[in-house]
């Protein structure tokens, strides 16, 4: 059996104007400089604890905490309202009806959106029964460390050979290859393509229907 691990934000969905809206919301209501679009894309990936870290490094705990609050109450609140956008990339739904109606692949997630914001995702997208692992925020460190992807192969019964990693960002492909799995990066998403070869990716995609290709390509090789 093939494993099939997908990022969501960048990869599955393009979510960067609800997260540019809430990261902005969030840092003005607790009236600090907001560090603007490109510094809020580039930790697109990590867990909202680490991203408010890494955006007010010098913030405390408790401030940290209140950041990421407000972060997800406008979240939440875009998810409910017309100015909700977060489409599935272009050739992205044929790609997932393809392989869901495959015997010999399991496809899963593994982001640092909440379980919340991905059942969502699903439910909107309809794509219940899809993904048979779903790792999120929630239930694992922050990537680049590899327990999301050790935790799906674990809960699918799939090989650590036969598991490849697909995402946009540099944390996704180091946290595959810390896991000892195929790293394919998108070239749509929210970091730059030599940032994602430089991190360990084993190819770059630029279309989704180049995927399979990708895929049976590094499966086949030894790598």
């Amino acid at each position: 059996m093939k494993l099939i691990i997908f990022d969501c934000d960048g990869t599955l969905v393009d979510s960067q104007h609800n997260i540019v809206r809430s990261m902005q919301f969030a840092f003005e209501r607790e009236e600090l400089p907001w560090p603007g679009r490109e510094a809020t894309l580039s930790i697109v990936g990590l867990s909202l604890p680490q991203v408010m870290q890494v955006l007010f490094p010098e913030g405390d705990a408790r401030q940290h905490e209140r950041l990421t609050e407000g972060y997800k109450n406008a979240f939440q609140y875009l998810r409910a309202t017309e100015a909700h956008k977060e489409p599935l990339y272009d050739g992205c739904r044929e790609v997932l009806d393809r392989y869901h109606a495959m015997d010999d692949v399991i496809m899963a997630i593994a982001t640092g959106k909440s379980q919340r914001g991905v059942r969502a995702m699903i439910d909107r997208e309809g794509l219940q029964g899809y993904f048979s692992s779903i790792q999120t925020a929630d239930d694992a460190p922050s990537k680049p460390h590899p327990a999301m992807i050790h935790q799906a192969i674990s809960e699918t019964g799939a090989q650590v050979d036969n598991t490849v990693m697909i995402g946009d960002t540099t944390y996704d492909m180091t946290m595959a290859r810390n896991a000892g799995v195929g790293a394919i990066g998108v070239s749509w998403g929210y970091h730059p393509v030599d940032d994602l070869m430089s991190s360990g990716a084993h190819d770059i995609l630029h279309e989704y229907n180049q995927l399979e290709a990708s895929i049976n390509g590094y499966l086949d090789s030894d790598a």
